[in-house]
């Protein structure tokens, strides 16, 4: 899984935080979409709002853009109170998944179209507009393309309009709600490096909503994590990987296998393997947990868990071993020296996880 573990010194701990959210909450109807919900993001900080369908990422998105109003809770931006600013002077920009471009409209004309509808007062000369544009052009790798309509744009280039177009205004805060959704795959993966690149350069704070796991950890400073409405985890891509709070964020950040256990003093049981506990595991019954392509394989006789092959499948480099193990079925991965001699349905051999995360078995389990 790839992480950028790297945060920019912008994103230094020690940094002013630009965006505080207090308390927030919201409900439609019976339905709360958030409950409670506090973070921060620093001065110039790429932040990830990270979740399954109906987590409350979109809807607290839209309480930053001022497209809902909460019912409690405090938003502050720079010192200031953010609710209590009209939408137009809060100086977001914001981008939709299906890009809301103006189809009858040119490139250069919808990158425009924020600064040519200010009020008299505010609005720039066209000769300001135009450098503005043509500057932006550039910046999205768009030089010759001005003249073109959306229809005559292909999918990435259209997303990477409605991306200059928000950033004409000079945004305080940049709001990317799942921008890349609508992409296919190939293209997702040529925009991700490219959209963290032009925030680096354009020097804002922003907030990212995706339910994309990897385009997340790859592209954040830090990754807010939420579920039901409420805040799981917020911390650096390496932090919320490698240490998941709780079996939810384990399961939701890559694929996982997970079997019962015991942890009695500082030995770990699962099934007929024992093994040194993790530090700080819960004592009593636990879940465990571990990834696919964390594991080494033995014969029947060494240690690990006993597992049967079912399937096997070459992956490129690599081999995809499907196993039965305890009565469950895990999609396993080897690579290298570590693909088992022999190996085709039928085998028996022993699993052993590397580094098996442990929580503890719910009451109700």
């Amino acid at each position: 899984m790839p992480v950028n573990s790297q945060p920019t010194a912008d994103t230094d701990p020690k940094s002013p935080r630009s965006l505080e959210i207090s308390g927030i909450s919201k409900s439609f109807g019976r339905f709360p979409a958030l409950n409670n919900v506090s973070l921060q993001a620093r001065d110039k900080e790429f932040l990830a709002l990270l979740g399954p369908s109906g987590s409350g990422k979109t809807t607290l998105l839209r309480v930053l853009a001022g497209l809902e109003r909460p019912d409690a809770g405090e938003v502050r931006f720079a010192g200031e109170d953010f609710l209590a600013l009209p939408v137009r002077r809060r100086r977001v920009g914001m981008v939709f998944q299906h890009y809301a471009l103006f189809r009858h409209m040119t490139v250069a004309q919808n990158i425009a179209f924020g600064l040519k509808v200010r009020p008299r007062s505010e609005r720039p000369p066209k000769s300001e507009i135009d450098d503005r544009v043509a500057d932006l052009l550039s910046l999205v790798q768009l030089d010759d393309l001005g003249k073109r309509f959306p229809a005559q744009l292909s999918g990435g280039q259209r997303q990477r309009v409605a991306l200059a177009r928000a950033l004409a205004i000079e945004p305080k805060m940049l709001l990317l709600d799942e921008p890349f959704g609508a992409l296919d795959a190939q293209v997702r993966r040529e925009l991700r490096r490219w959209l963290r690149d032009l925030h680096d350069r354009a020097g804002v704070t922003t907030v990212f909503v995706t339910h994309d796991q990897e385009e997340a950890l790859d592209l954040a400073d830090r990754v807010a994590i939420l579920k039901g409405g409420q805040l799981i985890q917020l911390g650096t891509p390496n932090e919320v990987y490698e240490n998941p709070a709780d079996p939810f964020v384990y399961d939701f950040l890559g694929a996982a296998c997970r079997l019962p256990g015991t942890v009695e003093g500082a030995r770990l049981t699962v099934a007929d393997w024992e093994t040194k506990a993790p530090k700080g595991a819960p004592q009593g019954p636990v879940e465990v947990f571990f990834r696919p392509d964390e594991v080494t394989f033995a014969p029947p006789d060494g240690a690990g868990l006993a597992g049967e092959v079912r399937a096997v499948a070459a992956r490129g480099p690599g081999v995809r071993i499907e196993c039965l193990v305890e009565g469950r079925t895990f999609e396993l991965e080897a690579h290298g020296p570590n693909v088992p001699a022999g190996v085709a349905p039928g085998l028996s051999l022993r699993i052993k996880p590397l580094r098996p995360k442990v929580y503890a078995r719910p009451a109700a389990s």
